[in-house]
């Protein structure tokens, strides 16, 4: 199904946009069966560069910008036994606003059996910007997900830095309705602690990496060890770490590009482990 949601009213000069995906299983092929959007959010068609069983989406925003303002929904559904890929042809941006809060809310919901890859390309904060991002998953007892985000404050190659501001961001995940990851943050452009050794401590990227899946209390150890032998390429502040179930890797540095390419290194490591393939890197990654 792929059809256009009611458009709500938005205010003048902003966008409000809805996305709703539900990926299903048919055989041995999963298939994108719900696609129904409002306002510049969508797909464009289901992708298939690892075989039937694997379906790839990018996640389009022809704005290329979310402005202050603007309010995005994006709502992922992989039915049992599914397995889904979501990605994204480009960085994502938050402008400057002239007061008005801007924000994206991302639920994405992972039934018995099914697998979800939330893999976005980083997002860009620029100073000035207000804004607020959230991000729930809701895991079924034996489904798997992997996802991950990379913070930038400030564009960096035009020597801007996050000055002014205000962003604040949540992020969620549950498994069988008990929750297993809670983080919550905020920061003004002038927050001390964005300089502080106990905070940012001056870096301009922050990244974080979940996994989540049935058989990590018993590979956990393994594959903790064997991401250890890997360090992001520009020697930025890392970490990895495992809890009850959930594994963690962190970044905090000043090259957006290290910290996907570090992610995407894990990701060799940790996939044939949560789904039993290999990783294949997304084309749109490299144009």
């Amino acid at each position: 199904m792929n059809s256009r949601l009611p458009a709500l009213p938005p205010a003048a000069n902003t966008w409000h946009a809805e996305l709703q995906l539900v990926f299903s299983r048919r055989g041995e092929r999963s298939v994108l069966a719900g696609n129904r959007h409002s306002g510049p959010l969508r797909v464009q068609k289901a992708l298939y560069p690892e075989g039937e069983g694997v379906c790839q989406a990018l996640l389009l925003h022809p704005p290329s910008g979310i402005a202050g303002g603007d309010h995005l929904s994006i709502n992922i559904t992989t039915e049992a036994q599914s397995h889904a890929q979501i990605t994204t042809p480009g960085a994502g941006k938050w402008y400057r606003s002239d007061g008005a809060l801007a924000s994206q809310t991302v639920n994405l919901r992972v039934a018995e059996g099914a697998t979800l890859e939330w893999l976005p390309q980083e997002s860009i904060v620029f100073s000035g910007a207000r804004a607020r991002m959230e991000t729930r998953v809701e895991l079924a007892a034996d489904s798997r997900f992997i996802g991950w985000d990379i913070l930038c404050l400030g564009r960096a190659a035009a020597g801007e830095r996050f000055d002014h501001g205000r962003f604040d961001l949540l992020y969620r995940i549950e498994r069988d309705g008990r929750p297993i990851w809670l983080e919550r943050g905020g920061f003004a452009g002038d927050d001390p602690m964005l300089h502080s050794p106990a905070g940012w401590a001056g870096a301009t990227v922050c990244g974080t990496l979940l996994l989540s899946h049935p058989e990590l209390p018993q590979q956990g150890s393994e594959l903790l060890a064997a991401c250890r032998q890997f360090a992001p390429d520009d020697q930025a502040a890392h970490g990895l770490s495992l809890l009850p179930g959930v594994l963690i890797a962190r970044y905090l540095g000043n090259n957006s590009e290290a910290a996907r390419l570090w992610f995407a290194r894990l990701w060799e490591i940790l996939r044939p482990a949560y789904c039993g393939r290999p990783a294949l890197t997304p084309r749109i990654w490299n144009t």
